[in-house]
């Protein structure tokens, strides 16, 4: 006689971005930092994230920039074209902030 087995029983699946996000050990993020209205804000609160980190694996620009596509990327369709486009001022604004060359990809 076949022996049942006990239904698996599974909590709801978390977003395991979010958790990257929450807990990267490169970045300690400030908490609402892609929400920012300012896609000035946003790069610069990154930028002092980065720096101040003492576990990242990259340099302070790779790192912040590292994780902001990362959020891009993540959130995805779901993403409003709003706040994609801020976000991606972001990307811009961090670009200045750590005197990069301005990106010579064109925006969608």
């Amino acid at each position: 006689m076949a022996r049942k087995r006990p239904a698996k029983t599974k909590a709801p699946a978390k977003r395991w971005s979010q958790g990257v996000t929450a807990h990267s050990n490169a970045l300690d993020l400030e908490k609402g930092v892609f929400t920012l209205g300012d896609p000035k804000q946003i790069a610069a609160s990154l930028k002092r994230s980065a720096e101040a980190s003492h576990r990242r694996k990259a340099d302070s620009y790779r790192s912040a920039m590292s994780m902001l596509v990362f959020y891009i990327n993540r959130a995805g369709k779901s993403l409003n074209r709003a706040d994609r486009a801020r976000l991606e001022r972001a990307k811009d604004e961090l670009r200045k902030l750590f005197g990069k060359p301005p990106s010579s990809a064109k925006p969608r």
